[in-house]
């Protein structure tokens, strides 16, 4: 039987570069015993078309790599993926230190979800303190229970964001300045978009279906405009807000975005931009950091 073959384009700090040890992931659950399978290539492995396989490998990565014992959510929410949920975080983190900022650092994670995912990651790999923000109350009482449920409610705290329209406000901030802000935006413009993403990505695995067999809920998954519009509203508001947040900072899935995003960020007189490119084998990706503090008020930032 072959190793699981290693993850190319990881970042170098990421602890799942080396794929997935499921010999001693099984050894620690049950649960994902039962979906590990050997391939034809000789290689353990799980049905990633299967939502119970991946979230119970998620799970268990989550409690062996950080210390996350308890993660639960609804089968109607996203399971995201850890190693490239934290690859994120560690581009973040270098972010932060090519500005000197190494202590202290709090992060304002914007559309923290059910899964309170980015939080949990930052805290456990670099001691970060977390806001995280959502429109959907119930995504952050399950946010919550976690938090509660992992002994981490003085570095995390969630706060409700009423208007689907606005993501930053006096409230959200609170007289309280950001090392950064993150951020993972809603890619289709509908449900019906949606669908017929999921339906392709079957079809590529070799799964033919008629049924909605994948996670996400509407705010997880869709914004009226799409990823674009919704990047070019998280950029205005940002904006608004110039000396709230050091780096203001997004995933963005669709590289034709970038070059609107920096015209648009031109405008509204940003001081600095970057385009962090990621990958996690085919999957291609990218960070866009954008600041407005001068140099002097980044030299002289708390």
């Amino acid at each position: 039987m072959s190793k699981n073959k290693p993850t190319k384009g990881l970042h170098p700090n990421n602890k799942h570069t080396d794929g997935y040890d499921f010999d001693k992931l099984t050894n620690h659950s049950d649960d994902l015993k039962k979906f590990v399978f050997v391939n034809q290539y000789g290689t353990q492995t799980i049905d990633f078309a299967n939502p119970k396989a991946v979230k119970s490998l998620n799970t268990e990565l989550l409690k062996m790599d950080y210390g996350i014992d308890s993660w639960d959510f609804s089968d109607e929410n996203l399971c995201p993926p850890i190693p490239g949920r934290v690859d994120y975080i560690h581009h973040l983190n270098d972010l932060l230190n090519s500005s000197s900022l190494e202590n202290d650092i709090s992060i304002l994670d914007i559309g923290t979800g059910a899964t309170c995912i980015y939080p949990l990651l930052g805290n456990k790999t670099y001691n970060w303190k977390f806001v995280g923000t959502d429109i959907d109350t119930d995504s952050l009482k399950n946010s919550q229970n976690i938090i509660d449920s992992n002994n981490l409610s003085d570095l995390i705290n969630l706060k409700l964001q009423p208007n689907s329209d606005t993501i930053f406000s006096e409230e959200i901030f609170d007289r309280k300045q950001f090392s950064a802000s993150m951020c993972n935006p809603p890619f289709y413009a509908s449900q019906y978009e949606a669908v017929e993403a999921n339906a392709r990505k079957l079809k590529g695995l070799g799964i033919e279906t008629t049924k909605r067999n994948f996670g996400g809920s509407q705010n997880e998954l869709w914004y009226k405009g799409g990823e674009k519009a919704f990047l070019h509203n998280y950029l205005y508001q940002s904006s608004l807000f110039k000396t709230n947040c050091f780096w203001y900072t997004s995933l963005v899935s669709k590289k034709e975005n970038v070059e609107s995003m920096i015209a648009s960020l031109t405008k509204l007189k940003a001081t600095e931009i970057k385009t962090i490119p990621m990958s996690q084998g085919n999957k291609v990706t990218r960070v866009v950091a954008w600041t407005f503090l001068t140099k002097e008020e980044q030299k002289n930032w708390l």
